[in-house]
């Protein structure tokens, strides 16, 4: 049996998290402009971006799933100048409080381990297999 890599980890934690903040963009883009602090119907234009935010977040989660080989290793490199420009935004937001300090931090927070995951993803920085904290079976069905 094959042992998942630090990269196939990352780049699965990466997709699910693009995935999931994508869908929640699209399709409850008030409820999460309220998390932010952000009031909706004051805000309508801010609806329309986290839609399209939305998308785009799910077609790059998508990306990590279904590409291979080089097209994977591409769209995996283009993902740190993406979550490293939303890291960038973020922190801006915080520093001219364009959002509410909790808000702008936690949007910077999670910028940050996307572009960690981001970078953590791509071949050839570790061949190193994850250990398992879980007993491994043996051939005969055993566990080890």
């Amino acid at each position: 049996m094959e042992q998942l890599r630090i990269q196939d980890v990352a780049r699965i934690l990466l997709g699910l998290i693009r995935s999931l903040n994508g869908t929640v963009a699209l399709f409850a883009p008030k409820k999460l402009l309220r998390r932010l602090q952000v009031d909706p119907a004051r805000n309508g234009a801010a609806v329309y971006a986290l839609r399209m935010f939305g998308v785009r977040t799910i077609l790059l989660g998508g990306q990590l799933f279904v590409l291979e080989g080089e097209r994977r290793e591409e769209a995996l490199r283009q993902g740190v100048v993406i979550h490293a420009s939303d890291t960038t935004a973020a922190l801006l937001a915080l520093v001219f409080k364009q959002l509410p300090r909790r808000a702008a931090a936690t949007a910077v927070l999670i910028s940050s381990v996307n572009t960690a995951l981001a970078l953590l993803a791509q071949e050839g920085r570790s061949d190193r297999p994850i250990r398992r904290s879980f007993p491994r079976p043996a051939a005969s069905g055993r566990v080890l």
